[in-house]
């Protein structure tokens, strides 16, 4: 408890720049953000000599914050979590060379909902650099193009460490938008979810392709069909039909044609991982229900390396479809009454009914103003982007488990640690 206590309210670190074989890095900007509410800077001080940092605030330690290290206009971040109190940060020199990024996976997931057919996508970007540097323009260094007549929901990015931050968007014209965003040597990746038109249960997407593709994975519920040339099936994961296509180049794009209904999301998500875990056939071969569909077959073993990648489209999606649900007038009155966060009203849908959906909508609507309005404020005031977070990194841990590629031990040690984390949000 000595020990607790002493280490409340302060974190420190080193601050190294791996372009020069982890040297430390002098006279760099370290920011603390505070994620509740919004991402905002609550302190910050530079780096020593030897690249020594240390802050003191009272809010280190209530909950998840970032550190940001600031270097040559490039922003660095790593996550400080309720009982750290030690966080290193590595930096790195920028390249504009687009040659250091690759995009070994493009996923795009379908899933409709009424007359709106919501598309999450995510590439998996890998800077393979040497000497390690960071891939960044200021004026924009990924972009991409969403279909006609699309209505685009939100952009995110994650770095190696796997932390998901939302990313304003650079409107090109056209359907074309960009993102400047750090792309640090090894594994990164760029989120983005839209929704296009979907009368009559079907719809014929563009999908341009902005970068060359190792691979494309096309994800639908079963209950419905696909078609797109060059794409064959593949398999079955977390109960969702899977096809790929190998090596698209910039500039080709495809058509996709979706046709069919779905269960709604919130049904879908739950009960699909849990059968496939188990091994058995979630329903009967109907098209009506939740739990319904064709026999659950193992995905083939090319899949393997990509299943992490699938359950980030899956809550890509499922994130587009709490923010339809919050449109629905049930939630109306704690909609307009809710405060929303800096980063703007639509980031704000996504993220109040994400808290709520395990609890059915009905008894949110009988309870009185004066009670479900602060409620729906606090919730949005101290989750806000941390759930999204949360929810990947459990997500990502399940999958590996599943995959053999992580131990017992590791598995409940990364396990505990995020649990902990939940914990302290909702205690907090």
């Amino acid at each position: 408890m000595a020990a607790a206590t002493a280490h409340a309210g302060t974190v420190s670190g080193v601050v190294h720049n791996g372009t020069n074989g982890n040297k430390p890095a002098p006279g760099v900007d370290v920011l603390l953000i505070q994620l509740q509410g919004g991402m905002n800077v609550v302190a910050s001080t530079k780096t020593d000599a030897q690249g020594l940092y240390h802050i003191d605030n009272a809010a280190i330690g209530a909950g998840p914050m970032l550190i940001r290290a600031v270097y040559r206009g490039v922003f660095f971040h790593q996550p400080l979590t309720p009982g750290t109190s030690t966080v290193d940060v590595t930096i790195y020199e920028p390249t504009t060379n687009p040659n250091a990024l690759q995009v070994p996976l493009r996923l795009l997931v379908f899933q409709p909902n009424g007359d709106k057919l919501m598309v999450g996508e995510e590439y998996s970007i890998q800077n393979n650099s040497s000497p390690p540097a960071a891939y960044f323009k200021q004026d924009g260094d990924f972009e991409f193009t969403i279909p006609a007549g699309a209505e685009l929901d939100q952009v995110s990015t994650f770095g190696p460490s796997g932390m998901p931050v939302k990313q304003g968007t650079i409107d090109k014209g056209k359907g074309r938008y960009a993102i400047a965003y750090a792309f640090q040597p090894g594994q990164n990746g760029v989120r983005l979810s839209y929704v296009v038109p979907y009368a009559g249960n079907h719809a014929t997407v563009r999908a341009p392709s902005s970068y060359d593709a190792q691979r494309v994975l096309l994800v639908i519920p079963p209950s419905m069909q696909i078609s797109s040339p060059g794409f064959n099936a593949s398999g079955t994961e977390q109960g969702f039909n899977v096809f790929s296509k190998d090596s698209i180049k910039a500039g080709t794009g495809f058509d996709i044609t979706i046709n069919g209904t779905a269960p709604p999301p919130a049904e879908q998500s739950a009960s699909a991982p849990a059968d496939q875990v188990n091994g058995r056939d979630s329903g009967t071969g109907s098209d009506s229900g939740s739990g319904s569909g064709p026999t659950v077959q193992a995905a083939p073993a090319r899949l393997d390396n990509d299943k992490w990648i699938l359950l980030g489209g899956l809550a890509a999606i499922f994130a587009v479809g709490v923010a339809l649900l919050i449109r629905q007038p049930v939630l109306a009155v704690a909609t307009a009454s809710a405060t929303p966060p800096s980063p703007g009203p639509r980031s704000s849908k996504v993220k109040r009914p994400a808290q709520a959906k395990p609890s059915p909508p009905a008894p949110a609507a009988t309870l009185a103003p004066a009670v479900a309005v602060p409620l729906v404020q606090k919730i949005q005031e101290e989750v806000d982007t941390n759930l999204d977070s949360l929810k990947d990194t459990l997500l990502r841990i399940e999958l590996r488990r599943q995959a053999g590629t992580i131990s017992d031990e590791e598995y409940a040690r990364e396990r505990g640690r995020a649990e902990q984390v939940l914990r302290d949000l909702v205690q907090g």
